[in-house]
């Protein structure tokens, strides 16, 4: 389907979708598009078209996507002078994070950033520490990636480190996450100019405001952004005031027409990320023998509801991670592990997590 877009426009395309721009000029997160590159939108995803002239483009729209156009553009005015405060900042490397609710925007504003900061030659690394809807690397996992060219999803980066949390939420893996953070940001900064760091949607508590202070003072930011919604809601902003003290912090403003997911479609991007990274699994048999077993929940409570299904982390003898699994059974006969995986190396450390996932690779409450 070929579809005309006056300048000034957006196109909204929500996914599963692809869309080509034909002819004309636009712009994606703050970079200019190349005509015949073909964009994938996937599922539970949004990405503004800005139209800079006239342009067309040829859409393909699968089962539940959608395109609308919009007057102006949806990238808020906030974002560029965001931009420029990361840009003037002389010290390098220089370190931003980003905190916001659900659906307020974090991934897309991390994105333009990048595109940004990537275009005018900075070398860049975005870490990822949203455990439940992680972009860089798999659920319950927390990475960092280097980015050299501008991207349109965070989703399509290869991750350069990953650390296995387990979970997929912070609310139970707090000091682990905390630990995975310092040692990324550790390695991520060694040779780049900016690190932008994402984190979760937990945001509404006491105990979130102290998370994200944990997470600030072993990042140490040198400015941290705030997204904040349109309309008479409370600052978020407001509610870390205290707990950034010593910390610069921005408000920037949420996208105005943010593609709002419910628990559901948010359990369904979690498991087409579990997806991608167990392409291709087949059921492996690892020998217990010179295999080293941790667990992220105490062993008697792994051993009370039982170890099957439970999402795993597999590493080799230097401790490098190699991907996830998930343990399927215990075969008593020839004392193995049987563990769903698309890792062809043979581990030398399991790391049991807190996630399940049936033979379909569906979250099991």
């Amino acid at each position: 389907m070929i579809r005309t877009v006056e300048r000034g426009k957006t196109l909204l395309v929500d996914g599963p979708a692809s869309a080509t721009l034909v002819s004309g000029r636009a712009e994606v997160f703050g970079f200019t598009l190349a005509e015949s590159r073909k964009i994938i939108i996937r599922e539970g995803k949004r990405l503004p078209f800005h139209v800079l002239q006239t342009a067309q483009f040829e859409l393909s729209l699968g089962t539940g996507s959608s395109a609308s156009e919009v007057e102006g553009d949806t990238i808020p005015q906030s974002w560029a002078a965001a931009y420029s405060a990361v840009r003037g900042t002389e010290r390098k490397p220089v370190a931003v994070m980003v905190f916001g609710g659900v659906d307020s925007g974090k991934s897309s504003f991390c994105s333009y950033l990048t595109n940004r900061l990537v275009s005018d030659g900075g070398r860049v690394a975005i870490l990822d520490e949203d455990l439940g809807q992680s972009d860089v690397g798999p659920p319950a996992t927390i990475a960092y990636a280097l980015v050299t060219k501008p991207v349109t999803d965070l989703f399509n980066l290869k991750p350069a480190r990953v650390v296995f949390v387990g979970s997929t939420s912070p609310t139970y893996a707090v000091d682990d996450t905390v630990r995975a953070v310092a040692t990324l940001k550790t390695e991520a900064v060694a040779n780049v100019d900016f690190l932008v760091v994402n984190t979760d949607g937990w945001t509404m508590d006491e105990e979130a405001v102290r998370f994200k202070a944990c997470l600030a003072s072993v990042v140490e930011p040198d400015v941290v952004f705030c997204l904040e919604p349109p309309g008479p809601v409370p600052s978020l902003c407001s509610s870390f005031e205290g707990a950034l003290e010593g910390f610069t912090v921005q408000r920037v403003a949420s996208p105005p027409l943010v593609r709002e997911r419910d628990r559901e479609k948010r359990k369904s991007l979690r498991e087409l990320g579990f997806a991608k990274y167990l392409a291709g699994a087949k059921l492996r048999v690892v020998p217990l023998s010179f295999l080293t077993i941790e667990s992220k929940e105490p062993a008697e409570v792994t051993a009370k509801h039982g170890a099957e299904n439970l999402l795993v982390a597999l590493y080799d003898k230097q401790e490098r991670f190699l991907g996830i699994g998930v343990f399927r059974a215990f075969d008593y006969r020839r004392k193995a592990l049987k563990i769903q995986t698309a890792v062809a190396e043979t581990p030398a450390l399991v790391v049991f997590g807190r996630t399940r996932l049936d033979e379909n690779l569906r979250e099991i409450p």
